[in-house]
């Protein structure tokens, strides 16, 4: 089994040993450290090889993504938070995940899950070269179906399936919209609903409200407004 090294900065006590019991049930998490304050994070970082970063927001010295703006080469990061509002900034630093405080044990596997996931075997995911444009295999029933990314116009998450739309045929397929987000090139597709990303380049027109690709209205989540109106305009 593989072993992520994970440190916790977390200035408040009942929420820190909270975070520690939950790592110590987990097999593939080693604790190698505890901070009350990101400079301290910062030492342990440099001298350490850290996989999983949970992170405070609201830390004495310095704050948690004023930290994160410091680190060059930043392990994957689990924001813990007491504040909703926050959620949007995490997407300018690819967080792995955010827990809104109390934190349920069941929430914080789903959260660390993200780290230890392989690539889903129903997913290959191809060099690309100068002679061929990128594209993913897809499971569909009992075939592979290859779809180029440069043909996608939107993924839409259907409970444990995903729809991917082209112009000239839909798939469905088992897997996770965050999977394959993940996959996927950041400056071409947009995450715009908890349900759906869409290709920025197929973007026909949009508002405050909804985007159009492909003839299709697709909603544009409350809490993504402004990270989309930020990536459109």
């Amino acid at each position: 089994m593989i072993k992520y090294n994970c440190i916790v900065v977390e200035d408040e006590p009942l929420a820190l040993e909270i975070m520690q019991d939950y790592i110590k049930q987990v097999p593939f998490l080693v604790l190698k450290k505890v901070c009350t304050d990101a400079i301290a994070a910062m030492e342990i970082l440099h001298s350490e090889k850290i996989d999983l970063l949970f992170l405070d927001i609201h830390l004495p010295k310095l704050k948690g993504f004023d930290f994160l703006k410091m680190l060059h080469n930043p392990p994957k990061v689990i924001v813990t938070t007491a504040y909703h509002q926050y959620a949007l900034k995490g997407y300018e630093f690819s967080i792995l995940d955010y827990l809104v405080k109390p934190i349920e044990f069941e929430r914080f596997l789903t959260a660390v899950n993200k780290i230890a996931a392989p690539v889903p075997e129903q997913i290959n995911n191809h060099a690309v070269s100068t002679h061929d444009a990128p594209y993913l295999f897809f499971n569909v029933a009992k075939k592979r179906v290859k779809i180029f990314l440069a043909d996608i116009l939107f993924i839409e998450a259907q409970k444990e399936y995903i729809k991917i739309v082209t112009p000239s045929k839909s798939i469905l397929t088992k897997l996770q919209l965050s999977v394959l987000e993940e996959l996927l090139p950041g400056e071409n597709f947009i995450r715009v609903h908890r349900s759906f990303i869409v290709a920025k380049n197929k973007i026909e027109a949009y508002s405050m409200h909804d985007i159009e690709v492909g003839g299709q209205q697709i909603p544009i989540g409350r809490n993504y407004k402004e990270f989309v109106q930020s990536k459109i305009s």
